[in-house]
């Protein structure tokens, strides 16, 4: 098996999203087997990268050695349709697709038309796909027709952890989260203006340079329906034990979710999860141990709120349910080794 992989991602490999946290984890597991993962930073601005920054990873991906192994992030591949199709049959290219960048929200039907025909082709010449979970499998294979066969599999390990006590007095309500149009904290402030007769508090772990201007509206928000003084925007956060640790309950109704790592997170601190049935969450959060709306409902994610801060013996159960489900959490070394044999099944076919 070729022991190098070349793994090109955008940005920097310390940005604080659940994505990167992936990649750090899967690059740290890969040394430890003993193969070298030379990484190839492509531009930050990726998706949205102007010529520059394809004619420079352009340049980055010519460079790469003749049939190496190279393992693509999608959120730059999938809008380097032009350079997969240009290198197509001399890399051994491999995608790993967190979600689908035409399914991010807040796009204009020409952008995400423009998004999807790029990632299809960028999807459509590799020689194989990882993705996160087997909810963006099937999406793949339904939306962009990518055979499954080419599809693997390989999910999110989590790290165990003491289980929060959930005795907030008033209940802390936890979202980790970037600060964008995917992850509707929008729709989570209007659900929360709805229940200010209740005790909580809500913290919003996530950064805002993804998108100021949407940042900045959800501040605008939060302090017209008066909610300025219950909601603290804390930012990004390296380390976030403290803030699970701290938490009566985890709230993101995202709007889609190609696995959701911060779902699997708070699973593993044994918290109750409340969410939206969009994407990958419903394969994360059981029953068991969350109550899953429907996505941009901010009554029925209300009401869901409402229930768990007033009715304890369900919260307990909840409670119950997501610490039986944080023992049967995935852990890095299963992710690892998953992506190791697809290496060494594609090491022996030639290049196409």
């Amino acid at each position: 098996m070729n022991t190098d992989l070349y793994f090109l991602i955008p940005g920097k490999l310390s940005t604080l999203t659940g994505g990167y946290a992936y990649d750090r984890q899967i690059i740290a597991g890969l040394n430890a087997a003993g193969l070298t993962v030379h990484h190839v930073e492509l531009s930050a601005l990726f998706p949205a990268p102007d010529s520059n920054a394809l004619s420079d990873a352009a340049q980055r991906v010519a460079a790469i050695p003749d049939g190496a192994l190279v393992l693509a992030d999608g959120l730059a591949w999938g809008t380097m349709g032009a350079i997969a199709e240009h290198e197509h049959g001399r890399l051994r290219m491999i995608v790993l697709c967190h979600h689908p960048l035409a399914f991010e929200a807040g796009l204009s039907s020409a952008q995400q038309n423009d998004l999807f025909q790029s990632e299809k082709v960028a999807l459509d010449h590799a020689m194989a796909v990882v993705v996160t979970s087997a909810a963006t499998a099937r999406l793949l294979n339904n939306a962009y027709h990518v055979p499954m066969d080419k599809l693997v599999v390989a999910l999110p390990g989590t790290t165990p952890h003491t289980f929060a006590p959930c005795q907030g007095d008033p209940p802390v309500l936890l979202t980790v989260a970037t600060l964008t149009q995917r992850k509707a904290h929008d729709v989570l402030i209007d659900a929360l203006s709805r229940i200010t007769y209740l005790p909580w508090r809500a913290r919003f772990a996530g950064g805002a340079a993804f998108d100021p201007a949407w940042a900045a509206r959800l501040q605008k928000m939060t302090d017209t329906v008066g909610l300025g003084e219950r909601i603290t925007f804390v930012g990004s956060v390296a380390d976030l034990t403290a803030e699970y640790s701290a938490a009566d309950l985890f709230v993101l109704p995202s709007r889609f979710e190609g696995y959701g790592m911060v779902f699997a997170e708070a699973l593993s601190f044994g918290l109750p999860v409340v969410a939206a049935r969009a994407g990958a969450v419903p394969d994360v959060v059981p029953d068991s141990a969350g109550v899953l709306v429907p996505p941009d409902n901010a009554t029925a994610l209300a009401l869901a709120l409402h229930e768990l801060l007033t009715d304890r013996p369900r919260f307990e159960r909840l409670r119950a349910g997501a610490q039986a489900a944080a023992s049967q959490l995935p852990d890095w070394q299963d992710a690892v080794q998953t992506l190791i044999n697809l290496f060494r099944t594609l090491s022996a076919r030639p290049c196409k």
